[in-house]
C-alpha cells in the first residue's frame, strides 16, 4: 500500500497552514484504519482565506490579467494534475474508497475541467446594444469576486475543479471548504495552483467541520458567491445563510433518477448503463441510476438482467482493483454503508424483495453488496429518497403516461433517462420529464461541455457548459451620451 504523509495542514494566502480547531483523523474506508491527520480550520482560518481572496480580487492581480493569461494558467494547473496522476489517485482511492482505476477517470476528468474552462476564458464577451443617434451603450462581464466552494466527498478532487476552473477563468478569487471525510487529495489542487502561478490568496483550500468552517463561509459578508453540492438540509442552510447577505448561490443537492426503459429498448447495451448508472462509485453519485422505471412485459428480464450484474461485480479494496472491470470498492464510511443497508432492511420490510445483494459485507470495512431491489412501489420510501449507494430499485410501468408520472413523483429533478428505439416516444419524454438533464439511450451522456442541474430539491443553477461561466460574472450595463 502507498505510504501517505502522516499530516496535511490547510492552504491559505499561499502557505501551508495549521487549523484554528485542532485536527481530525482521516480513515481508509477500505480498512476502517487510520489514514492520516487533517488540520481543522476555525472561523478565524476562514475569515483570513476570504480576506486573502478579496485582497486578491481587489487589486486585480488575477482579474486584471488578459483572459488568455489566466487561461494559460487555468490550463496549467490540468497539466499538474495528469503529471501527478498516478500519485493523486493512489491517495484518492485510500480515503474516498473508488477502485483505483476510477480515481484515475476522476482525475482525468478534473485535469479537463481546467483545460475547458481554460479555453473558455477569453469567450467571456459582451455586447452593444443600439439606441440611437448620441449615444454608445455597451454591456461588460465582471467578476463576481470571492466564490466560496463547498465540496462533497464523494468526488473531492472533481468537485472542486469543475466549481474553481470555471471561477478562476472569469477571474474570481476561491476559498474552497472541503469535506471531512476526503480532504487530503483537495491538496492538490493547492499544488496546481502554484505550478501554475496563481497569485497568493487567488485560491485558498482548507477543511474544516460543517457548523463552524462551512456556517463561517456561507455566512461571511465578504463572500459574492456560494457553490455548494450536497444534501438538501445543508443546502437550505447555506442559501439560507446567502440570502441574509444577498449573496447568490449554486445549489446542487442530488436527486432520486429514474430510467425509463420501454419495451423495445436495447437490453444488451442497458446493462452497461446499469453497470455504471448505479454501481460507479458504490452508487454515491448524485446522478446516479437509482430507479428503473420499466415497462411489465419486460420486467423479469431486466430485474434477471441487472441481478446479473450486480453479482458479477467483485467487491474490495480499491487500491487492490487496478484494472477496469467488474468490481466495485468501498462506501466511504461505515455510517453510509449503515443507512444504505437499513434502507435496504426498511424497502423490504414495506414488501420490496431483494433480487441480488442487499447485505453489508461480513469484513473489515464499508462494503456493501451490489443491490438490485424489486417489488418496489411509489410509495415505498425507497422510491424517493437518495439511498447514496449501490442499491438499485426497479419498479414497473403499463404505459407512457403513467411511466412519466413515475418519473416525475419524487421531490427531485436531477437527470431523468429514455430508453426505447422510437425517437418520437424518446423527445416527448424527455420534454415532460422534469429534470434538467436527460439521457437518452445511454446514461451519463454527454460531458463536460453539457450544463448540468436540477429542477425541485436538487436544486438551482447550472454547472458546466459554457452555462456555467454566468454564475461567476455579473454583468453591467455602460450608456454613454455622445456630445
Amino acid at each position: 500500500m502507498p505510504e501517505v504523509k502522516p499530516y496535511w495542514k490547510n492552504y491559505i494566502d499561499g502557505a501551508w497552514v495549521d487549523g484554528g480547531s485542532g485536527k481530525l483523523t482521516v480513515e481508509n474506508p477500505a480498512t476502517g484504519e487510520k489514514l492520516a491527520e487533517q488540520a481543522i480550520a476555525s472561523a478565524a482560518d476562514v475569515d483570513r482565506a476570504v480576506q486573502a481572496a478579496k485582497r486578491v480580487y481587489l487589486d486585480e492581480a488575477w482579474a486584471g490579467l488578459r483572459p488568455v493569461e489566466r487561461s494559460r494558467k487555468v490550463q496549467a494547473m490540468g497539466r499538474y494534475l495528469l503529471e501527478n496522476l498516478h500519485e493523486i489517485a493512489e491517495l484518492l482511492t485510500l480515503e474516498q474508497g473508488k477502485p483505483y482505476w476510477e480515481a484515475v477517470i476522476e482525475i482525468e476528468g478534473s485535469a479537463r475541467y481546467f483545460e475547458y474552462y481554460g479555453n473558455q476564458a477569453e469567450t467571456v464577451e459582451g455586447r452593444s446594444i443600439p439606441l440611437g443617434d448620441g449615444y454608445f451603450d455597451f454591456t461588460t462581464h465582471e467578476p463576481m469576486g470571492v466564490s466560496a466552494q463547498i465540496i462533497p466527498w464523494n468526488y473531492p478532487v472533481e468537485m472542486i475543479a469543475r466549481g474553481i476552473a470555471a471561477a478562476l477563468a472569469t477571474g474570481n478569487a476561491c476559498v474552497v471548504k472541503t469535506a471531512e471525510l476526503t480532504p487530503l487529495s483537495a491538496a492538490y489542487l493547492a499544488l496546481a495552483g502554484e505550478y501554475a502561478g496563481l497569485p497568493q490568496g487567488a485560491l485558498n483550500i482548507l477543511c474544516g467541520h460543517g457548523h463552524e468552517a462551512g456556517a463561517a463561509l456561507s455566512g461571511h459578508v465578504d463572500v459574492n458567491q456560494i457553490v455548494f453540492t450536497g444534501s438538501v438540509k445543508t443546502g437550505v442552510a447555506i442559501a439560507s445563510a446567502a440570502a441574509k447577505n444577498v449573496v447568490p448561490c449554486v445549489l446542487e443537492l442530488g436527486g432520486k433518477s429514474a430510467a425509463i426503459v420501454h419495451a423495445d429498448a436495447n437490453l444488451d447495451a442497458f446493462e452497461t448503463d446499469i453497470r455504471w448508472g448505479i454501481y460507479f462509485n458504490a452508487g454515491q453519485v448524485c446522478s446516479a441510476m437509482s430507479r428503473i422505471i420499466v415497462h411489465e412485459s419486460i420486467h423479469d428480464d431486466v430485474v434477471e438482467r441487472a441481478s446479473k450484474i450486480a453479482g458479477s461485480l467483485s467487491v474490495g479494496a480499491g487500491i487492490d482493483r487496478r484494472e477496469v472491470g467488474a468490481n466495485m470498492g468501498s462506501m466511504v464510511s461505515l455510517t453510509q454503508r449503515d443507512r444504505a443497508a437499513s434502507m435496504i432492511r426498511a424497502a423490504e420490510g414495506a414488501g420490496a424483495i431483494i433480487a441480488a445483494g442487499g447485505r453489508p459485507l461480513n469484513v473489515p470495512g464499508a462494503f456493501l453488496d451490489p443491490t438490485v431491489l424489486t417489488g418496489v412501489t411509489q410509495d415505498m420510501t425507497i422510491a424517493n429518497e437518495e439511498v447514496f449507494g449501490p442499491v438499485l430499485s426497479v419498479l414497473k410501468f403499463k404505459n407512457d403516461a403513467e411511466a412519466i408520472q413515475m418519473a416525475n413523483a419524487t421531490p427531485y429533478g436531477l437527470v431523468g433517462g429514455v430508453f426505447t428505439r422510437d425517437i418520437d416516444r424518446a423527445t416527448k419524454a424527455a420534454t415532460k420529464i422534469r429534470a434538467g438533464q436527460v439521457f437518452v439511450n445511454e446514461w451519463f451522456a454527454g460531458g463536460v461541455e453539457t450544463p448540468f442541474g436540477g429542477y425541485g430539491k436538487s436544486g438551482y443553477g447550472r454547472e458546466k457548459g459554457r452555462e456555467a461561466l454566468w454564475n461567476y460574472v455579473q454583468t453591467k450595463n455602460v450608456a454613454i451620451k455622445l456630445a
